[in-house]
């Protein structure tokens, strides 16, 4: 996965909703992803990349207290991912605890760095393009647990 030039082809099925649930060197937590139908190659490119072990061993190489945990960085320190970007998928979402996000940069949505929010964060929905895939459903517990350098040993994606 770490070697596509594009972003993974179609493996959900936009009839479906999908939750991940994210073991971690701290606990695990669950994430109920959005619609797929509001932000489809998100959603789809999250459950591709876990399904094919993509986030297993990397690390959360990012955490302010009170605002974010972000992680699924393959060179751990908040500047890898794959060779591809995400299109702009950005949706209504007041963007409060527990809200899951694809990072960006001047160069685009990230293709795998996703984030957390530990507290309300309005904000980001004014600023810059975030895609909103994700609210935390379980776990939060843990989440405020985590410290730069906890793993993620893997993630199990369920659809109903």
């Amino acid at each position: 996965m770490e070697n596509r030039s594009t972003p993974p082809p179609n493996v959900i099925d936009p009839s479906k909703r999908y939750s991940v649930t994210v073991h971690t060197s701290r606990g695990d937590f669950v994430i109920q992803l959005v619609d797929p139908k509001v932000a489809p190659q998100t959603v789809n490119n999250f459950v591709a990349l876990a399904q094919n072990g993509f986030y297993g061993g990397l690390t959360f190489h990012r955490v302010v207290p009170g605002f974010v945990v972000q992680g699924g960085d393959p060179s751990g320190d908040g500047t890898g991912g794959p060779p591809y970007k995400l299109p702009d998928e950005t949706n209504e979402s007041k963007w409060p605890r527990g809200t899951v996000g694809m990072a960006s940069s001047a160069a685009g949505v990230s293709g795998s760095q996703f984030f957390i929010t530990l507290g309300d964060a309005p904000f980001l929905a004014d600023n810059g393009v975030y895609n909103h895939f994700g609210q935390v459903t379980s776990g939060m517990e843990v989440i405020d647990k985590i410290k730069v350098g906890d793993t993620m040993s893997s993630l199990d994606v369920t659809a109903s």
